[in-house]
Formats: structure tokens, C-alpha cells, sequence
């Protein structure tokens, strides 16, 4: 299969999959002319991908999570650990969201109520009284 097939059945861009040849996600062979031909498989391995990092996952990951989940072979050592870390991290990240979204929300709140005293200086709201 040529790589515009492919691109096309699997809902990507050309560059995508080139982007996942140089990440040593997808290895098409090349034909006597240099053209890139992929084997049966490919548009389903190009789905996983992108699954893969559409849940937030690096490439350095997606590499080491890719062969299991397309049952290319035994579990690596510490498969599900590398997931769950990634997990931990995505929790963290949001946790933090949340903070900063609720700091923002004080400052508009700040910011759209004129009788509250810090309403000429928003940004000052929620920190502690310099005097």
C-alpha cells in the first residue's frame, strides 16, 4: 500500500506519517524506485498511534507501549508502571489547571464586581495585604 492510501484510510496527513517513520513508529519498505509501501496492518497501526498520543502519551512512550498494544510480542518490563506514571503526571497537570482556574476566577470575580475593595486592582486579589 502507498503511503496516500494509507494517510487517507487511516484519517492522517502524509507528514504524519512520515513524522511517525522518523519516530521509528511505522516502517514501510521501499520499492526498487525508493517508494515508500506499507504492509497489511499499517492503517490500524497508524490508528493506534494516534489514539496514543491523543491520550497524551510523549513518543518515546508511544514507541515503548506501541508493540503490546498491537500484540507484537511479550509485555516489556514495567509496561503498565510507564502508564501508570503517565497517568500520576496528566492527574498532577490537572490538579494544577484547577488551581490556576480557580485563581483566574477570583480575579474576574475581582475584576467585574465594583464594590469589592481590591476592584481597581484585581490582580491583587487573593494575595495578602502588603501594610
Amino acid at each position: 500500500m502507498r503511503i496516500g492510501e494509507v494517510a487517507e484510510q487511516a484519517g492522517v496527513s502524509v507528514r504524519a506519517l512520515r513524522y511517525y517513520e522518523e519516530q521509528r513508529l511505522l516502517g514501510p519498505t521501499r520499492t526498487a524506485g525508493g517508494q515508500r509501501e506499507y504492509q497489511d496492518g499499517s492503517v490500524e497501526r497508524v490508528r493506534m498511534i494516534q489514539q496514543l498520543y491523543a491520550a497524551g502519551l510523549s513518543s518515546r512512550l508511544v514507541r515503548e507501549v506501541l508493540p503490546r498494544c498491537m500484540n507484537e510480542g511479550d509485555s516489556p518490563v514495567g509496561f503498565t508502571d510507564s502508564l501508570i506514571t503517565e497517568r500520576a503526571r496528566i492527574d498532577r497537570q490537572i490538579n494544577d489547571l484547577t488551581e490556576v482556574r480557580a485563581r483566574l476566577d477570583e480575579i474576574i470575580a475581582v475584576a467585574t464586581d465594583p464594590s469589592h475593595p481590591d476592584h481597581c486592582h484585581p490582580v491583587r486579589a487573593g494575595l495578602p495585604d502588603p501594610a
